[in-house]
């Protein structure tokens, strides 16, 4: 029987890391309410769920395009300035898409525009990020901080829609944005309050693409690390349900802009839960197994949410798609970020970026299409299949992956 190894807040204890985590939970929180009234406010401007579907592409286009300079940008300069400025940048278009609501001039094209804008931040910001993580704890805690970090993320999950529902149906969807922009304070502040954190440079200081080609041949030379990108994107492409939910809150389940909120929020909740239990554990064996086994389960959850035609039931299997979900995600960023030197680090998570980010944005757009060929209900239950089907396959071709046990650190 496995026992706990630490207590579930221990990297905590660190004080850069610490003051990153609380920046990032308010931060989150806004961000995830923001989310919601995108979704909702463009449902309600064009009533299409294929304009739902190309919110995932209008988030994925600039991953594609500049994910990989995000990343030597993470290894070549000051992880924490490149986080603060990419802060700004997702700041100012909070403040946009707030004026353009109250002063009634928003519309599909802005909203998409402003979002690639956003995404375009965000391909800077999360690979200083991510890649900064190992510096702030020591190796002992890094799974530990790994599982807060996605307990952060989740309880934002959980947390931002709920209110952000509420917000929406009593003082409308400009107010979020509102919100989110004093969210966004919190996260700039901890990041100037840090210390200046220990980080190995490349020799130059120089954009050069033979560095993005260092980085692209030691994730293909490592089989460990690409199967797991290739489980992230396919799980994710196929599994894509929640630009939908729109959908099933107003159409088929009939709970309104509060029940959208919960929608979002259940998966959450399943994956704080899971999350407190993987942070207690300093090491458990057969990862590459369980890692495997969550994604279909993943996907079993997510076919049966599109069966469901109540309310609570629909809330139970998207909690534990959350559960699942996370338990994977805890496994596969440990395993990728152990499994990377540090001068290299910021270009692997950039190019884990266009399968983590391409997977869920690019199904949404599949969703999207699907949805409006065959129905909301069986585009979900085909995408949960697909995942199942995906991770399967995998296994098979990477056994590698399926004999990993989690103590197989190669840095």
């Amino acid at each position: 029987m496995i026992k706990p190894e630490l207590s579930p807040f221990s990297a905590l204890k660190f004080r850069d890391y610490r003051l990153l985590w609380l920046g990032l939970l308010v931060s989150r929180i806004g961000s995830e309410m923001q989310v919601v009234a995108v979704t909702w406010q463009m449902y309600l401007l064009t009533k299409s769920a294929l304009s739902l579907g190309l919110i995932g592409l209008a988030r994925f286009l600039p991953v594609l395009f500049f994910s990989l300079f995000g990343g030597m940008a993470a290894d070549l300069y000051n992880r924490r300035k490149i986080m603060i400025a990419a802060q700004f940048i997702m700041t100012a278009v909070s403040i946009t898409l707030a004026i353009s609501t109250f002063g009634g001039m928003i519309s599909p094209l802005i909203i998409y525009l402003l979002l690639a804008l956003n995404s375009f931040a965000t391909t800077f910001d999360t690979p200083s990020r991510q890649a900064i993580l190992p510096s702030l704890v020591p190796q002992k805690y890094f799974m530990n901080a790994v599982s807060l970090n996605t307990i952060m993320w989740q309880t934002a999950i959980v947390v931002g829609p709920s209110l952000s529902g509420f917000i929406i149906a009593f003082l409308g969807v400009g107010s979020v944005y509102i919100i989110n922009i004093i969210a966004f304070f919190f996260v700039i502040l901890a990041l100037f309050a840090m210390n200046s954190t220990q980080q190995k440079m490349v020799k130059t200081h120089l954009f050069d693409l033979s560095e993005v080609k260092e980085g692209l041949l030691f994730v293909i030379r490592t089989p460990i690390i690409y199967s797991t990108m290739l489980l992230d994107f396919f799980a994710t492409f196929f599994s894509s349900a929640t630009t939908l939910l729109p959908i099933f809150a107003k159409d088929i389940l009939n709970v309104g802009p509060q029940g959208l909120g919960l929608l979002y929020a259940a998966p959450s909740v399943g994956g704080v839960l899971a999350g407190l239990i993987i942070s207690s554990w300093g090491h458990f064996k057969n990862q590459g197994k369980i890692l495997i086994s969550t994604v279909m389960v993943y996907g079993l959850a997510t076919s049966f949410f599109g069966l469901s035609k109540f309310f609570y039931l629909s809330l139970f299997f998207l909690f534990a798609a959350g559960a699942s979900d996370v338990v994977s995600t805890i496994i596969r960023n440990t395993l990728r970020q152990l499994n990377t030197p540090d001068y290299i680090r910021g270009r692997m998570v950039s190019i884990n970026m266009i399968f983590f980010m391409g997977g869920p944005q690019l199904g949404e757009a599949e969703a999207g299409i699907l949805a409006a060929a065959v129905g909301t209900p069986i585009s979900v239950v085909i995408g949960g299949i697909g995942a199942i089907i995906s991770a399967g396959l995998i296994a098979i071709i990477v056994p590698r992956l399926r004999k990993y046990q989690g103590n197989e650190v190669v840095v």
